[in-house]
């Protein structure tokens, strides 16, 4: 299916300053909301959804971050013998999405989120048995191996479902945990077309279902009639919206506390339709 060209609008960005929760808008000079269809909708009256990406939008092929950092090793130390199970094991703490209690509204800058993980990427490395120094020269050689763009993917029922759903006259944003970086992902991957709004948790200092990941989303969002959260994730898409008042669909799997769930992308305009 060919793609009519989008017409030009910034993307939206988000980033907390301070604690007050005070935003700074930042546009992007890229190709913007999706004009596959003309918007006849009125200023007043807006319907939006809000998208998780990991595991519902798109993925790292071969894994993300435990694979990232074997990958990372791979390089560095060709012959080695950790396997990927033993560097699971020490990936379960740390990490900003392991504590979204725990806000990070001081990391202001790609380098600061970054300096703040390193310790973190090191603490795996040394559990499987590395010595101090490797351990944090490997971490520092991961950001590389994480970000490399061309391990990026979208799922196939991606884009047909983003316009099938614009065309019933939805706009889309993004509400992602993620790195600093994650702009350029999704650039790479095409999909800053079809988002009118992007929120980034390494911008924001707010990991899902932590409650101000998504007030901000809808405080930031202009006039808002309808606006419902879709993910993978049931605690961190799912019962985080729900949360705040903010409805959400279970996508690409089932679990007994979400309410409303879509086994396949594709089904969700239709599901849409039913519960609207």
């Amino acid at each position: 299916m060919a793609y009519a060209k989008a017409a030009y609008r910034p993307v939206r960005r988000f980033a907390v300053l301070d604690a007050g929760l005070h935003l700074r808008l930042t546009t992007l000079s890229i190709w913007g909301y999706n004009s596959l269809v003309k918007n006849t909708r009125s200023r007043e009256i807006m319907r939006y959804l809000i998208w998780d990406f990991d595991g519902t939008l798109g993925y790292r092929e071969g894994g993300a971050w435990t694979a990232s950092l074997l990958e990372t090793l791979d390089l560095a130390l060709p012959g080695h013998t950790v396997t990927l199970e033993q560097l699971r094991l020490y990936t379960h703490t740390g990490f900003p999405w392991q504590q979204p209690d725990r806000p990070h509204l001081h990391l202001t800058s790609a380098e600061a989120w970054w300096e703040a993980l390193y310790p973190v990427l090191a603490s795996v490395y040394r559990g499987v048995g590395l010595d101090d120094s490797m351990a944090r020269s490997l971490a520092r050689r991961f950001r590389a191996v994480y970000l490399n763009l061309d391990r990026w993917r979208l799922f196939d029922d991606v884009l047909p479902t983003l316009d099938a759903l614009s065309v019933q006259g939805w706009t889309h944003a993004i509400l992602s945990n993620h790195v600093p970086e994650f702009g350029e992902i999704i650039d790479h991957l095409g999909l800053t077309s079809r988002f009118a709004y992007v929120f980034n948790s390494a911008e924001t200092g707010y990991e899902k279902p932590h409650p101000r990941a998504f007030q901000l989303a809808l405080k930031a969002l202009p006039d808002v009639e309808t606006a419902w959260m879709i993910g993978e994730n049931v605690v961190a898409d799912v019962q985080g919206a729900e949360a705040v008042g903010l409805p959400a669909i279970l996508v690409r799997r089932h679990h007994p506390q979400a309410r409303y769930w879509c086994e396949m992308l594709h089904e969700v305009p239709a599901y849409l339709l039913g519960v609207s």
